[in-house]
């Protein structure tokens, strides 16, 4: 699993329940697209050809003419002689045409060639940039959206109930705690549920008692995020967590998140306890992979991810491998980029972090197959 420790520099608590996510207006559908660059470029070299094929032709017909006329000169003897002058120029002429429509159809092959190849290299890039900050967007709405969580789980641990329940860990404290911790579930909808753990690791309150049956009594002793939110040493400080499926959540995905819950709420008291509160990733997610802004022509063609450090897929568009593929990425995929891989292009974006969340290495990644132009054509 991988964790991740922040000592943030300043408190940002959240003070009212936000949306779980939301994106900038869409655009256009009916946008022009690059791939019209080759699109174009195919269909002025095949009308180029065409027509120095009709050109050809014509002049082949015409080579056959001027044959029969010199044939026909000859059989006249001497009063043919003027109409063979006519004839054998005309000859010529139609030889000289055939020289030019030869040389026109090589240049202007060349010239369209150069212009495909141009036109691809210009589409490849500009597909792979888009891709790229698609990713981005994707992923950096993921971290505003987990951001927000690193807050909630520090301004919830000095919630007088919540401290109350470990300070004085009573049957009454427990109670109301758990309903004060509902209270707060019914207003943040992106949660399964909040744990309030003591300093032994065991749950001894939760917001969904009624749901989650199993979670009171739980001990989490061994979980990375209890460990290491005993060990921080603030309020300042938060652990985030992997994506992980939760046995006692109705084995569903969540992003854990914790910090310390310390004697009299207080930032620099001592840990008393633990508060986990557990992101009900997989909807959240979903939302974000399916609302990236693709035509629908581009989404039949496209596969929009999440990806963990590892490359694992903690979400895609199409719904297969979430948890179970390992998208390979390169291993020089920093940052963002794109490139090009058995007929796709692949985008990607590391995490940027955001605010005192830096984030856990995850990626936004698109993988999109290249449109097949010839299938377009024949359509149209």
């Amino acid at each position: 699993m991988h964790i991740l420790l922040i000592r943030s520099i300043e408190r940002d608590p959240v003070r009212g329940a936000r949306k779980a996510w939301e994106w900038p207006l869409a655009e256009e559908e009916d946008a022009l697209v690059p791939e019209r660059i080759l699109e174009l470029s195919e269909r002025l070299s095949a009308v180029a050809g065409g027509k120095i094929g009709e050109i050809s032709a014509i002049n082949r017909q015409a080579k056959m003419l001027a044959i029969n006329a010199l044939i026909t000169a000859a059989r006249a003897g001497e009063a043919g002689k003027g109409f063979a002058i006519v004839a054998e120029e005309f000859k010529r002429i139609a030889s000289e045409i055939d020289d030019v429509a030869m040389a026109m159809e090589s240049q202007v092959r060349a010239d369209l060639g150069e212009l495909s190849a141009v036109g691809g290299a210009i589409l490849a890039h500009l597909r792979g940039q888009r891709l790229a900050d698609l990713a981005l967007n994707a992923i950096e709405i993921i971290d505003r959206n987990l951001y927000e969580r690193t807050c909630d789980v520090r301004w919830w641990a000095t919630d007088s109930a919540v401290v109350a329940c470990v300070a004085d860990p009573t049957d009454a404290a427990a109670r109301h705690a758990s309903r004060r911790l509902k209270v707060i579930l019914d207003a943040y909808t992106v949660y399964l549920d909040l744990w309030i753990c003591d300093a032994k690791g065991r749950v001894i309150a939760s917001g969904r008692p009624d749901r989650y049956a199993g979670a009171k009594g739980l001990s989490v002793a061994s979980k990375p995020w209890f460990e290491q939110a005993m060990r921080t040493t603030s309020g300042d400080e938060f652990v985030a967590c992997d994506i992980e499926r939760a046995e006692a959540l109705g084995d569903a995905p969540v992003a854990t998140y914790a910090t310390a819950i310390r004697e009299e709420g207080q930032i620099n008291g001592k840990a008393i306890g633990v508060l986990g509160i557990h992101f009900d990733w997989k909807p959240q997610a979903q939302a974000v992979v399916d609302g990236v802004r693709l035509t629908g022509e581009e989404r039949a063609r496209s596969r929009v991810m999440l990806l963990d450090h590892r490359g694992r897929v903690l979400a895609a568009s199409d719904r297969r491998g979430e948890l179970e593929e390992t998208f390979k990425l390169p291993a020089d995929a920093m940052g963002l980029g794109s490139y090009a891989l058995d007929g796709a292009t692949i985008g990607y974006a590391v995490t940027p972090g955001y605010e005192t969340y830096r984030g856990l290495g995850w990626y936004g990644c698109i993988q999109q197959q290249e449109p097949d132009r010839r299938a377009k054509r024949r359509a149209a």
